[in-house]
């Protein structure tokens, strides 16, 4: 039997409420797999219990595990801490440490789904790609950075090698999937995607059988609306792939279904994109698909495809027999509570 260290991360908000449905999956596929799993500081928590939004003993644990799992990060209560104390900066930290440099987010419309999305049914059904963002270099990251009295500054900064690694692993995501690859750029003003241009077109020779076109992202923006369908492999740098990301979670009707990972060389990270909503925290309205899927693909990228399969399937499943959480729900009385979708989709995964 297989074995594997989680570093369980819920972070603040609604983290810790999503967080809880994924541990039940956990729970149901431990005599499955060898899981051992445990809990540790990351974002608002850290900062309260040891001032550090990453706290040493939670980067340890995440370098020594063969997954991370994280819920959300951040909320009013420490907007006004300096930058290098915010929760956002554990998060980009934790990032930067374990070298996730290639996010992957699906963009997936379940024919359940479809009336939920403000989108008109016949430009959205069948919707199925995937948004390849850069994640550990760019403008996040890039110094010199300064807010002064009248001006503020940031610097947008990439290596040669950055960008190639990103790239060539979008284009072996798109050889497995429609092979076909668009990289979203503004090479008509930014020095930076020109240089992406380069790389993109020098990976592109060593896979000829992947069609390659390239998008301005304000071009990009727009055509995710009017023809998703369009779309196979979607290649960012991080900004503008942080951007895109967000926008397409309407397409399916909700950012609470959208999934993520955080794909290096060792220890992959897996997280919903949404964030952590203080506004609706503790309530348990929270929709915990997003992280229940985030924790297929943890899965999945640890080998365990089958159980990986069970878990979307009774995702799907669930879907159709017309559940709900409210923000999906047409009628607000009738959506369930999180707890209970995790409760559903475990029910659902036990009868596969």
């Amino acid at each position: 039997m297989e074995s594997y260290n989680i570093a369980i991360l819920s972070g603040d908000g609604i983290g810790k409420e999503i967080m809880q449905e994924a541990v039940k999956i956990l729970d149901l596929f431990s005599s499955d797999v060898r899981l051992e799993y445990n809990e540790y500081l990351i974002g608002g928590a850290g900062i309260d219990a040891t001032n550090n939004p990453l706290p040493d003993e939670t980067l340890r644990a995440c370098k020594a595990s063969n997954a991370v799992l994280l819920g959300a990060i951040g909320g009013e209560k420490w907007n006004n801490l300096e930058r290098h104390l915010r929760p956002e900066k554990g998060l980009l930290n934790l990032r930067k440490e374990l070298g996730v440099y290639a996010n992957i987010r699906p963009i997936k419309v379940y024919n359940a789904t479809l009336e939920s999305s403000p989108i008109k049914k016949e430009i959205i059904q069948d919707v199925d790609f995937v948004i390849v963002r850069e994640l550990i270099s760019g403008i996040y990251f890039g110094e010199p950075r300064a807010k002064e009295m009248d001006r503020a500054y940031n610097t947008m900064f990439y290596t040669r090698d950055e960008i190639y690694r990103v790239t060539k692993y979008a284009f072996e995501l798109a050889q497995k999937r429609n092979k076909k690859l668009c990289c979203v750029d503004k090479a008509n003003v930014l020095e930076t995607s020109q240089l992406w241009r380069e790389v993109v077109d020098s990976v592109a020779k060593q896979y000829s059988d992947v069609a390659v076109e390239f998008l301005y992202v304000d071009n990009a923006s727009m055509q995710l609306i009017l023809n998703p369908k369009q779309f196979d492999v979607m290649l960012c740098e991080n900004l503008f792939g942080d951007i895109l990301s967000d926008e397409a979670s309407v397409i399916g009707g909700s950012i609470g279904l959208l999934a993520s990972a955080s794909i290096g060389d060792s220890v992959a990270l897996f997280e919903p994109i949404h964030g952590s909503a203080p506004d609706i925290a503790g309530k348990n309205i929270a929709n915990p698909i997003a992280m229940i899927l985030s924790t297929s693909m943890m899965f999945s990228h640890l080998g365990e495809v089958e159980i990986a399969k069970k878990i979307e399937l009774a995702v799907n499943k669930v879907l159709e027999c017309g559940y709900r959480t409210r923000d999906l729900a047409t009628n607000k009385d009738e959506a369930i509570s999180c707890s209970q979708m995790g409760d559903l989709i475990v029910k659902f995964i036990k009868e596969l």
